[in-house]
């Protein structure tokens, strides 16, 4: 199966949202979905960051809640800093009566996280496929208290590094690991693959040719000759 690496993932989101002109709150909520689907029992408990990858962990969250599971997130971020699609779907859980606990530092993010312990499973929506160099701050510090619980990972284990597979200083290591629309390259490596546990690949909604740079050639020109009126 092809794999992407974070820079080819990024033109192919580009594609479908710009070029192509599917929202991307459909895409991020198809992508929760498909992460919720793999949720058997609660209580859940969803790690966020604020980014499109806590954007996808707010939709499971809501998600949960509707399918009456006891729900606990921890956003590892002030909720000011939330923007865009992300904030969409954070504020649509909070509209339904979810509740979360914002972790802006390290001493709240360790303490938030591990009392996640209790929980059936957890989602790691820390971070995506933008990581680059080591983890620091909060987030470091949610990962490194991570509670032995069965944990299911968006996209990728927070703190791998997407092209490589390596360890960026620190990473969740997952039992399931469900990606969107194409493997990442990184999962090539050997070591990834103790930290990305039972790989799904899910169907997010974009098109392959979006991650084709050949049939996105040809796409392209035929638009060009037959322009919608």
């Amino acid at each position: 199966m092809k794999t992407l690496t974070a820079a080819q993932m990024r033109e192919a989101d580009r594609r479908c949202i710009e070029d192509l002109g599917i929202p991307g709150v459909v895409l991020m909520n198809n992508a929760g979905a498909a992460v919720f689907r793999e949720i058997d029992k609660g209580p859940v408990g969803v790690v966020c960051g604020r980014g499109n990858n806590g954007g996808d962990g707010f939709v499971v969250a809501r998600l949960a809640l509707l399918a009456g599971h006891e729900t606990r997130v921890v956003l590892v971020a002030n909720h000011e800093d939330v923007r865009g699609d992300a904030a969409t779907f954070m504020n649509v859980y909070t509209r339904l009566g979810g509740r979360f606990t914002s972790a802006p530092d390290e001493a709240e993010a360790e303490a938030a996280v591990a009392a996640l312990e209790d929980c059936a499973v957890l989602i790691d929506a820390l971070l995506g496929t933008g990581v680059r160099g080591h983890v620091r701050g909060p987030i470091r510090a949610a990962i490194e208290a991570w509670p032995r619980v069965h944990t299911i990972a968006v996209d990728l284990p927070s703190g791998l590094d997407t092209d490589s597979g390596e360890r960026c200083g620190c990473c969740v290591k997952a039992d399931t690991t469900v990606t969107f629309q194409f493997p990442k390259k990184g999962f090539e490596n050997p070591a990834a693959r103790e930290l990305v546990g039972r790989l799904v690949v899910a169907d997010i909604g974009i098109p392959a040719a979006c991650a084709d740079n050949e049939a996105w050639g040809r796409l392209t020109r035929a638009q060009r000759q037959n322009p919608a009126r």
